[in-house]
């Protein structure tokens, strides 16, 4: 405040399960039962996340159902100690405008065992979703997207609108994950940048 003005802090009415992308990884805890969440910071070891305040609710909900229907189709997270299993990350992304909803599903190879009829019984229990990919990433590293997109169901993007711009939003696609501030902050900046189209 020495070198300018502080403004107050221009917050969101409603701060939580705001983020319309989620992404989770997929592991075998020490019971040897699938679990789901993030990684722990400075190694290698996930900690379980069933539920988030930020994550969109739906989400959450679709998450949740991927790791039971691996259970019931035998598919495994994937190790990379020991380079076997199928599932590493699951990424969905909402958009806010249109309700579309992206499941993109990262495995180390394009082979998924049962995956059109992975997807159907995915779907029957989530109608909403509008697209399924299979991302391909086979690195051996935390980086969760690789490089190759399968599409399985739908056009393999979802669309949204953000200050009246719609947008087609891929798997790789960077977007604004918070879309209420995102078109607050635009808003702003334009109102403050004056301009006049010259």
């Amino acid at each position: 405040s020495r070198f300018a003005g502080v403004k107050p802090i221009i917050g969101m009415d409603m701060p939580y399960n705001y983020r319309n992308k989620v992404q989770t990884v997929f592991r075998l805890n020490q019971r040897k039962q699938i679990i789901s969440g993030v990684y722990q910071s400075s190694s290698g070891n996930v900690v379980s996340v069933d539920d988030c305040m930020l994550e969109n609710i739906q989400s959450q909900k679709i998450v949740a159902e991927i790791k039971k229907l691996m259970k019931s189709f035998k598919i495994y997270p994937y190790d990379a100690r020991q380079d076997r299993g199928t599932i590493r990350h699951v990424m969905v992304r909402c958009g806010k405008t249109t309700g579309q909803i992206m499941v993109c599903i990262v495995t180390p190879t394009a082979m998924f065992p049962s995956r059109n009829n992975f997807v159907k019984a995915l779907r029957k229990l989530h109608p909403e979703i509008t697209t399924v990919v299979i991302n391909v990433n086979d690195r051996h590293t935390n980086m969760v997207l690789g490089e190759r997109d399968i599409v399985l169901y739908g056009k393999g993007y979802i669309e949204d609108v953000l200050c009246g711009i719609k947008y087609r939003i891929s798997p790789q696609s960077f977007y604004q994950i918070n879309p209420v501030q995102t078109e607050r902050l635009y808003k702003k900046a334009i109102s403050l940048a004056g301009l006049t189209g010259k």
